[in-house]
């Protein structure tokens, strides 16, 4: 069995680390190159930094940041925001990048999905999918929590990976920030309906949130924020402990 990953989330605005609530409140975190730094010393498994703001603001993704990055750690890093197009998804690799997420862009042009796996490998892409459960169904949003869509969280999923996506990295818009744990029911139907990797994301507050991610969500990968930025739960702790529940994991 693969081993289960952990992975830090370093939400970047104004070139600041943050972390909100439910997509909104956000509070400063840190240095993201830093923060970058300390967690590969740490033992997590890969980072993803995503300029929160870029697609609402309609900008570029931080290209000097992720060269920055890339001269830091080594440990393999995601980046995603604003990125619209095949140069885009270029200039991030070529500044260092080892994946990039795509959400608002794929919803809007879902044949991005195929061009990126096409010309760079299924791999580098991975689809974020920001959902939030309403009236019985998971409605999947765009710029960053703020335009819901009529896709919803499954059938999208489904069609990400059919186009080519190498990864799922599903965030449940009302779980974010709550630290009340994931959603565990959408993360093992996930599971259940694609041949790709999914990564929880969205309410972690204690190791045992991680430990449900794994068993009852069944996820490949847990993403964190808030928890680890703010000293709450260290990785190496985090590892040891569900490691003691057999959960395969690198220490």
């Amino acid at each position: 069995m693969l081993a289960k990953r952990i992975i830090p989330c370093l939400d970047v605005k104004d070139g600041k680390t943050v972390k909100g609530t439910n997509f909104v409140n956000f509070r400063e975190a840190g240095d993201p190159v830093t923060l970058g730094e300390f967690y590969s010393r740490q033992g997590a498994d890969e980072l993803v930094y995503l300029d929160i703001t870029a697609s609402y603001e309609g900008r570029n993704t931080f290209t000097d940041l992720v060269k920055r990055i890339a001269a830091r750690i080594d440990i393999p890093f995601t980046v995603g925001g604003g990125i619209h197009s095949l140069t885009d998804v270029d200039r991030l690799l070529s500044a260092g990048a080892d994946k990039v997420s795509l959400n608002s862009a794929a919803l809007k042009n879902p044949q991005i999905i195929e061009e990126v796996a096409k010309n760079f490998g299924s791999q580098v892409c991975v689809i974020a999918i920001d959902a939030n459960f309403e009236d019985g169904k998971w409605v999947c949003y765009l710029n960053g929590g703020r335009v819901p869509t009529h896709r919803t969280l499954f059938e999208w999923a489904v069609e990400a990976a059919d186009r080519g996506a190498g990864e799922i990295l599903f965030t449940s818009i009302a779980h974010d920030g709550t630290r009340d744990g994931y959603a565990c029911e959408a993360l093992r139907e996930l599971h259940r309906l694609l041949p790709i990797p999914v990564v929880a994301s969205g309410g972690a507050g204690k190791m045992e949130h991680f430990k449900e991610a794994f068993l009852a969500g069944e996820a490949d990968a847990a993403l964190a924020a808030g928890v680890f930025h703010f000293g709450e739960i260290a990785i190496p702790a985090l590892k040891q402990y569900l490691s003691g529940y057999g959960i395969p994991i690198r220490i």
